[in-house]
């Protein structure tokens, strides 16, 4: 519903301190702080990594924010136990993303857990078959994420490149390597209903512009 009545850009805004591609990014953030600043750019929802290892996140940042904000807030984390549902509903989550890829069959059984403790479901995916994996499970969220998950690198192309397979009805959110204001009106023109950043947000001197220069463009 935030995508749809977006009055700008549908952005979503991620806070994490670091990422297995970049590293360190704001190890020290205050992460109350940067959300803060992302929600005044115009962010109309967040994403935040409770993952320790490789994103410095933690399950208490994520109670944290949904505790003083308004807006959606989505759990990004490496799901793999149904526990961590439960621990994502527990912590106040509005939605939790789930990986086409790591998940494969009991991706459905996962959705249906999230669903019945109130939580949506970003089914994130890298390939077409990943994609169908998703649209058999009726996800109504999906998100094309355009680095890839064992070399990192990022490809915008893939957004084009699988949009086309995702039924219409579906929101279509693009996800990883989004910088430019370019960059969010190529993942638009390629199907894109909003877009998700987070390290071009997380490494800018001023959090709250770099968000402003994201969502103005229309």
């Amino acid at each position: 519903a935030a995508i749809e009545q977006a009055p700008k850009v549908p952005l979503i805004a991620e806070v994490k301190r670091a990422s297995p591609s970049a590293g360190n990014i704001r190890p020290n953030a205050d992460v109350l702080e940067a959300a803060r600043d992302m929600l005044r750019g115009g962010a109309i929802a967040l994403s935040v990594l409770t993952e320790p290892k490789f994103f410095k996140g933690d399950p208490s940042f994520l109670r944290e924010i949904r505790n003083v904000v308004e807006v959606p807030v989505l759990r990004k984390d490496f799901i793999v136990d149904e526990y961590q549902l439960h621990e994502s509903a527990e912590l106040g989550s509005d939605a939790v993303l789930l990986i086409a890829k790591v998940l494969k069959q009991k991706l459905p059984r996962f959705m249906r857990v999230a669903e019945e403790l109130g939580m949506e479901c970003l089914v994130e995916v890298t390939s077409v078959e990943e994609v169908k994996l998703a649209v058999s499970a009726e996800a109504r969220l999906i998100g094309i994420n355009n680095r890839d998950l064992e070399t990192l690198d990022v490809n915008l192309d893939r957004t084009r490149e699988l949009a086309s397979v995702v039924p219409e009805d579906v929101v279509l959110i693009s996800e990883s390597g989004i910088r430019l204001p370019e960059d969010v009106r190529a993942m638009l023109r390629a199907g894109a209903d909003a877009v998700l950043v987070g390290t071009a947000l997380m490494e800018a001197d001023d959090i709250e512009e770099k968000v402003r220069s994201l969502v103005g463009i229309r």
